[in-house]
């Protein structure tokens, strides 16, 4: 490898360790930012896994993310827990959320079926989901690091809010980005 390329890998690896694998120990940003920098990154992340085309299957594939997405706001939140621990906390707040989140993965293995639509229809639903999730988990490691009771209606009213208002927010970004596509395409 060149210099150049090392220098562009080492760049990056820093990146990714002051974005992600270390956002805690940053004094820069508050709490609340860094939280939300790690949902942006991992619902963008699971969004853009999404994609692969074989139904049912994201549920193995976004799990694990989603829960170190879960280790990374319990880090910041001063709750640290293994990615195990995180599953075990979505099984939980699933259980909370109840069907809501069953029926998202069924809709989106469904989709799965429909060639090409049924792929782009899913990238919406999985950065809402992700990032709803996000927000419920933070919500919890909030709630356990001042060791107080969590209540599981408000669990579902963060839940069903932030899913209803960022499922819309990507579709609307999708559909600017598929306008401009087709805009840059007709020039």
């Amino acid at each position: 490898m060149s210099t150049k390329q090392d220098n562009i890998i080492a760049k990056a690896r820093e990146k990714l360790k002051q974005e992600v694998l270390e956002i805690e120990n940053r004094t820069d940003i508050s709490d609340d930012e860094k939280v939300t920098r790690i949902i942006k990154v991992f619902s963008t992340t699971c969004a853009a896994v999404a994609v692969q085309p074989i139904p049912f299957a994201d549920i193995f594939v976004l799990t694990p993310i989603q829960a170190y997405m879960g280790t990374r706001i319990a880090a910041i939140r001063g709750v640290p827990v293994s990615e195990s621990k995180a599953t075990e906390i979505i099984k939980e707040l699933a259980g909370i959320v109840g069907l809501g989140l069953l029926a998202q993965q069924l809709i989106i293995g469904a989709y799965k079926f429909i060639p090409y639509w049924g792929i782009i229809t899913t990238i919406p639903m999985v950065f809402g989901m992700t990032y709803a999730l996000g927000k419920v988990m933070d919500f919890y490691f909030i709630k356990k690091s001042r060791k107080e009771k969590i209540d599981p209606e408000i669990i579902k009213n963060i839940w069903e809010e932030t899913l209803r208002q960022k499922k819309a927010e990507a579709k609307a970004k999708g559909k600017e980005y598929w306008r401009k596509l087709k805009d840059d395409s007709e020039d």
